[in-house]
């Protein structure tokens, strides 16, 4: 049996670089107890508008209610009862269960893309093969410091509309 351990997720190394400026900014916000809502949350919401050039945004709890937030935004809903209409979601095979679970919970059906052995990322050769008329959505996600090959990505994406 392998006795090394391959270290792929680091968080220590940079949560302390920035462990000052967090802990100050956790007891603000703590001290105020405005745990939701709030002038932290109100401020945290223009600045990513801002950043993206946008007129508004909306912070949310989690990077599962980010997707079924964003998803519904793009139109990706349905009724469980009309299943004849249900779109496709393309996702990877390697993710976090909330990425699928996100696309069931709209309403939308997950179709599986493998992923690239050498990234662990979304393999734009099994997205080429795999895409149908249906997709609704492509979901790439980024893993380990590595971004997928959004622009291989996007191509397929542009060419199916």
């Amino acid at each position: 049996m392998y006795d090394k351990k391959v270290p792929l997720f680091d968080l220590k190394k940079q949560y302390a670089a920035l462990r000052g400026e967090a802990r100050a900014a956790f007891d603000e916000i703590l001290d105020s107890q405005m745990m939701r809502g709030g002038p932290k949350v109100s401020q945290l919401e223009e600045k990513i508008a801002q950043y993206c050039g946008v007129k508004s945004a909306v912070a949310v709890s989690s990077g599962t209610d980010a997707l079924i937030a964003s998803l519904m935004a793009l139109g990706v809903y349905r009724s469980p009862l009309d299943v004849e209409n249900a779109g496709e979601v393309i996702v990877p095979t390697f993710t976090f269960f909330a990425t699928a679970g996100c696309v069931w919970r709209v309403g939308a059906k997950p179709v599986f893309v493998d992923i690239d052995p050498f990234t662990f990322n979304m393999s734009a050769e099994d997205l080429e093969a795999k895409i149908s008329p249906r997709p609704r959505a492509i979901i790439p996600v980024h893993l380990f410091g590595q971004c997928a090959n959004m622009d291989r990505i996007m191509s397929i994406a542009n060419a199916h509309n």
